[in-house]
């Protein structure tokens, strides 16, 4: 297939390309601002691929651009899909990415058919987004992916692990963080885009799948690993100011949906995910 890819030069997005090269597949990638309406229908009218994967978005939970963050999830998505209903109609799936933040603090193993409550503006975007995105049912086959969080290499410091990896890389003899009694579904991103392949390859449409690991991992818990890996102890210091209003307690998923329908087999646990992190040397 060739597969058009929204923010192929982020974190995800590189990792894409490399899991869609290695089986076989072509990739491009958008470079207009997806803002920017006659630039994505050129290109897309341009590329013509056999298939889409929408990532590029606003992604950071605490971006301090309120507008922003609703214009690019929301309005961004609509202008791709535009695009896509006028000039590839008969395109083979249409991958949109959205986010597990949509459950908000739910202390249970969440399945596709939880109850959705946002908590913060990055969630409420990305739930209008999968609304949105459910009118073109009748015209594009749309699946929709909740990723939960995960991570890898090439990741933004902005973000909680590498943030942590960094100071365990530099020897740093503390911390600060937020609220470190939370736990998390922590995912590798490697195993993240193999099930964007899986999907892709299947044309599954028509669906919300989970990407997660199914286990919740508590944040003491990552910080002692780490300590393990490296042989290192990091002190943590509390700091009030990262933490968010309305924190999310827990999330975790539950990923029988996305195993059952694609085959899918998780190649990596945490401790493989932060080695691999602690050991690079790019």
């Amino acid at each position: 297939m060739k597969v058009l890819v929204t923010g192929l030069n982020g974190f995800t997005g590189r990792h894409l390309a490399a899991e869609l090269l290695a089986a076989g597949h072509s990739v491009v990638g958008l470079k207009s601002d997806l803002l920017n309406f006659d630039g994505v229908l050129e290109e897309v009218r341009d590329s013509k691929p056999d298939a889409v994967v929408h990532l590029a978005g606003i992604s950071f939970v605490a971006h301090g651009d309120i507008n922003k963050i609703y214009n690019v999830n929301i309005l961004g998505a609509r202008n791709l899909l535009v695009a896509i209903d006028k000039f590839i109609p008969n395109v083979g799936l249409v991958m949109l990415a959205s986010s597990a933040n949509v459950y908000g603090n739910q202390d249970e193993l969440l399945s596709e058919s939880a109850p959705l409550r946002p908590l913060n503006d990055y969630a409420v975007s990305k739930l209008a987004m999968e609304c949105m995105a459910k009118t073109w049912l009748d015209r594009l086959p749309i699946t929709i992916v909740r990723p939960f969080n995960y991570t890898g290499v090439g990741q933004s410091k902005s973000f909680l692990i590498p943030k942590i990896i960094e100071h365990y890389r530099l020897r740093k003899s503390e911390i600060e963080l937020g609220n470190v009694d939370i736990a998390r579904d922590f995912s590798d991103v490697r195993d993240v885009v193999t099930a964007y392949r899986l999907l892709l390859e299947k044309k599954i449409s028509g669906e919300i799948f989970n990407i997660c690991s199914g286990k919740a991992v508590e944040l003491g818990k990552l910080l002692k690993t780490c300590s393990e890996i490296s042989g290192h102890y990091i002190e943590v210091v509390k700091n009030d100011a990262y933490i968010r209003n309305n924190e999310i307690k827990c999330l975790v998923g539950d990923n029988t949906k996305i195993r059952n329908s694609t085959g899918l087999q998780l190649g990596y646990n945490l401790n493989d995910t932060l080695e691999w992190m602690l050991n690079d040397v790019g």
